[in-house]
């Protein structure tokens, strides 16, 4: 029996005797017995919102999981990540050089690998074309930049 059917069980009994109604202890009896009756209609529902919440937390430890999965590495993970820093293919970014230019129409400081076509350079900040640039290694006669030469 469930909480409910112990207390309906108990106030059945007691409706079932045969008890002067007007005694003061039977009115004691009578008043507690709907007390219990009250209190376990609450417990039942608190039973049923705990279980709810129960799952409910399951569920969100469950998608945590996968979250920290994805985001967190394993062994296997950085052995994996290891191997992808092996290929040159992925990671040719050591024989590149960056140039910094301003930006003529917004003034922003720019970095530009060597690699882009300097005819087709354009702002990230403000997105237009910066213009017709040529990229000087260091090593040039005709600039007058204190870096060359």
């Amino acid at each position: 029996m469930n909480i409910n059917e112990n207390a309906a069980y108990l106030k059945g009994l007691f409706d079932g005797y045969e008890l002067d109604r007007n005694s003061k202890e039977v009115k004691l009896i009578g008043e507690m017995l709907e007390l219990i009756t009250k209190m376990s209609s609450r417990i039942s529902d608190l039973e049923a919102d705990n279980a709810e919440l129960r799952e409910y937390i399951e569920e969100i430890d469950e998608d945590l999981g996968a979250v920290e999965e994805e985001l967190y590495f394993t062994d296997e993970d950085e052995d994996d990540y290891d191997d992808l820093n092996d290929n040159d293919e992925y990671f040719d970014d050591e024989d590149s050089e960056y140039y910094e230019l301003e930006c003529p129409n917004c003034g922003e400081t720019v970095c530009f690998d060597d690699s882009l076509d300097p005819n087709d350079l354009v702002c990230p900040a403000c997105g237009e074309k910066v213009g017709d640039v040529e990229f000087c290694d260091g090593e040039c006669d005709a600039c007058d930049s204190k870096d060359c030469n």
